[in-house]
């Protein structure tokens, strides 16, 4: 797929950048590398190749469900300005 200079300009006023001429020569070479990579890629041979949920395909280090904090429920609704059977009471703010 080829791009050219006014395709730049169209993409760059519908972004509402304003480039000046060697901004647009380098994102019209920028754009031309970019999609003959994607060219090449789709040019490549994938059958049997299963795709991947992530690039990096690793097991992850998990860590034992272990409390960690002691229980403060009791402190932390003391502070509060005002509860209700063990809740936070807040002020209504939608009708």
């Amino acid at each position: 797929m080829a791009i050219t200079l006014e395709d730049v300009e169209n993409i760059a006023h519908l972004a509402r950048l304003q480039l000046s001429p060697t901004e647009k020569q380098e994102a019209l070479s920028s754009i031309t590398n970019i999609l003959q990579v994607i060219d090449q890629m789709q040019s490549i041979n994938t059958t049997g190749v299963e795709p991947l949920a992530h690039a990096y395909e690793a097991a992850q280090r998990l860590r034992d469900d272990v409390v960690t904090e002691k229980d403060q429920r009791i402190t932390l609704l003391a502070l509060a300005p005002s509860t209700q059977r063990g809740l936070f009471l807040v002020p209504k703010v939608l009708e």
